[in-house]
C-alpha cells in the first residue's frame, strides 16, 4: 500500500517509492526557481529491501507516493538452511523469510522477531 504526497513535503528519514522500490530518503537538496522555471529536489534514496542507492531529481511540485512501512513481531517456528518459517503475532498467519548472514546466530526457533513489510515484501528488522 502507498500513499501520493508532493515531492517538496518529504523529509529525510521518511520513505518514498522510487522504481516501483520502498526506499529510505537519506538527502534532499532544493535548487532555487528560476527565471522560467520551477525549483527542483534531488534526492538520495536507498532501498529498503534490496539495499541499491538512487538518486531523482524532481520539480518540487511533482508528485510522489509514499509507502505504509510497518514494523511487526512474528514467532520462528523452524529454520531450514538460510530461510526461516515465521509466524506473525498478530494475526498468525504464516511465511517464510530469508534470514541475513549477520542474523544467522541470532535467529533460534520459538524466538521472537521483529520485521518490516512494506508493499508485499518482507525483511527480518
Amino acid at each position: 500500500m502507498k500513499e501520493q504526497t508532493e515531492v517538496g513535503k518529504l523529509k529525510e528519514g521518511r520513505y518514498m517509492v522510487v522504481d516501483d522500490e520502498p526506499s529510505k530518503i537519506l538527502s534532499i537538496s532544493i535548487s532555487k526557481p528560476g527565471k522560467h522555471g520551477a525549483a527542483k529536489a534531488r534526492l538520495d534514496v536507498v532501498g529498503i529491501f534490496d539495499g541499491v542507492k538512487r538518486s531523482i531529481v524532481q520539480p518540487v511540485s511533482a508528485k510522489a507516493y509514499v509507502p505504509i512501512v510497518e514494523r511487526k513481531s512474528a514467532q520462528v517456528l523452524s529454520i531450514s538452511g538460510t530461510t526461516a518459517q515465521l509466524m506473525d503475532m498478530k494475526d498468525f498467519s504464516n511465511f517464510e523469510i530469508e534470514i541475513p548472514p549477520e542474523k544467522q546466530g541470532e535467529v533460534e526457533t520459538g524466538k521472537e522477531l521483529m520485521y518490516i513489510e512494506s508493499m508485499g515484501k518482507r525483511k527480518l528488522d
